[in-house]
């Protein structure tokens, strides 16, 4: 019983959550179904002690709150800034999080108060200044509101939700941005930003464009200045994840990292895995999107780990739930917090049952694991992949399996190159030249395989209605048993 509580609570929650983020539901229709849910839940407990009487109830409350936490997040800017679009303003304001810096131009997120009304705002500008985390500056330019926009691929960006998930209204493109003072915001993510952009630059000044870049990717997530072109031999080949803040890339990245340390007694080959997320989550500036993605790779190593798989579906499905408490809008418009909820159900699910269609492929170096997790997560991953961006690889399979077991040392190796840096500049460069060489065979493996016209093609509208069908699929040939279980009560 009380395991079915846990499910009604957890699914409710998010089934309301979802709801309204598709449809419209007023707050008060929402709080009538919550109230008559706490009666129903009454009547049922006291009066005729129906269990399933109870476990519906108990659903129609979480139902009814995921709706109401929505509504509440689902919020707009005050009808001051409103008034302001389109108009020439000027605003100080404080720079929080880390500039995000592009092959042509840099973003700042930059939180402004006035009138007693806080909003954020995404400006846009060129590299003529260097600007950081903490700042405060004086911004003067036009305010407008975000567009949404047609990609490559033909799809439709919510480029509007995207940014409002993060709390970001509005949108300037090359204000003129004055320096007030530094040394705001966290002294503790100041320090972390430091020691970042410090490694990043003696990685530069030890391996060259663009196996910096990609080293940078694969430790950071730093993908900003990567130029078109590269950007999309990536995507064409299925490994654009590797670059990417997300469950995906982390888990499995991590579970190499096991391979690589199973030398180590007992168990501690897990903890160097953990610690490699602990260390990567870190290096980036523990943003909240590598947070999550942290969170759902220590997860994906414990349950591949331990074998109790379902012990830690029920901690997986709970940290998603507290994640879309904390943040409801990342449920339908943050797609890396979908990949990875969807990678790690695959890395701790569908990958065992993998393993046997591979005992061809030779266990040297784990090839036969990475094999196995790589398919099992491409196929998990690919209809929200079709759905979300219309892109599909035929070289990706491929692609991984020749990339993904030198990624390890490759970050091994850059991790040293710019940790060495830091200490004295000759002690980098060995660790920079082993690091180039496997940078380099990565980029050419993309390279060549991108080439190909038949890399890859797009789907530009693939229907929502079938990427749900093949999700139900999925999830009745995986826990086909466990939902029958649960809608039979055993006497």
């Amino acid at each position: 019983m009380r395991e079915k509580i846990f499910y009604s609570i957890s699914f409710g929650f998010i089934f309301g959550v979802l709801i309204r983020s598709f449809v419209f539901v007023n707050f008060y229709i929402a709080l009538f179904l919550g109230a008559l849910a706490i009666g129903l839940f009454l009547f049922f407990t006291f009066v005729s002690r129906n269990r399933w009487g109870i476990v519906t109830s108990v659903f129609l409350i979480a139902l009814s709150l995921g709706i109401l936490r929505f509504d509440a997040r689902d919020t707009f800017a005050s009808a001051f800034f409103e008034n302001q679009v389109g108009k020439e303003v000027s605003f100080v304001g404080t720079i929080i999080d880390e500039p995000d810096e592009r092959q042509e131009n840099q973003k700042l997120n930059i939180k402004i108060k006035q009138e007693k009304e806080e909003v954020e705002i995404l400006a846009t500008l060129d590299f003529s200044e260097r600007y950081l985390y903490g700042d405060e500056v004086k911004v003067e330019g036009v305010l407008e509101r975000s567009e949404n926009f047609l990609t490559d691929q033909g799809k439709v960006f919510d480029y509007i939700n995207y940014l409002r998930k993060d709390r970001i209204e509005f949108v300037m493109y090359y204000p003129e941005v004055r320096i007030l003072s530094r040394g705001g915001g966290s002294a503790i993510r100041r320090a972390l930003f430091s020691v970042k952009n410090a490694f990043l630059e003696h990685i530069d000044a030890n391996i060259k464009v663009p196996e910096s870049l990609l080293l940078g990717g694969l430790i950071l997530g730093e993908r900003g200045a990567f130029s078109e072109e590269l950007r999309q031999q990536f995507i064409d080949t299925g490994t654009i994840h590797i670059v990417a803040l997300s469950g995906y890339n982390v888990t499995i990245v991590a579970e190499w990292f096991i391979k690589f340390f199973e030398f180590l007694p007992g168990v501690m080959s897990i903890w160097a895995g953990i610690l490699a997320i602990f260390l990567f989550v870190l290096m980036t500036g523990a943003p909240a999107t590598a947070v999550r993605a942290g969170v759902m790779a220590v997860l994906a190593l414990i349950a591949r780990a331990t074998g109790r798989n379902y012990d830690v579906a029920r901690a997986l499905i709970l940290a998603g739930v507290l994640m879309v408490i904390i943040n409801p809008m990342i449920l339908r418009y943050d797609a890396s917090f979908q990949l990875s909820f969807i990678a790690t159900v695959a890395v701790i699910f569908l990958a065992p049952k993998f393993m046997k269609y591979f005992q061809w492929v030779p266990k040297s170096f784990g090839l036969r694991d990475v094999v196995a997790v790589t398919c099992a997560a491409y196929i998990f991953v690919l209809p929200m992949i079709l759905y979300k961006m219309g892109n599909l690889s035929l070289t990706a399979l491929p692609a991984n399996i020749l990339i993904l077991p030198f990624i390890p040392a490759t970050m091994l190796l850059g991790f040293f190159t710019g940790l060495a840096g830091i200490v004295w500049y000759a002690l980098a460069v060995p660790f920079g030249f082993l690091s180039s060489i496997l940078l380099g065979y990565e980029l050419w493996v993309v390279d060549i395989l991108s080439s190909f016209s038949f890399s890859s093609f797009t789907i530009p509208n693939f229907p929502l209605i079938l990427t749900l069908a093949i999700y139900a699929y999925f999830i009745y040939r995986l826990f086909g048993r466990n939902i029958k279980k649960f809608f039979r009560f055993e006497e």
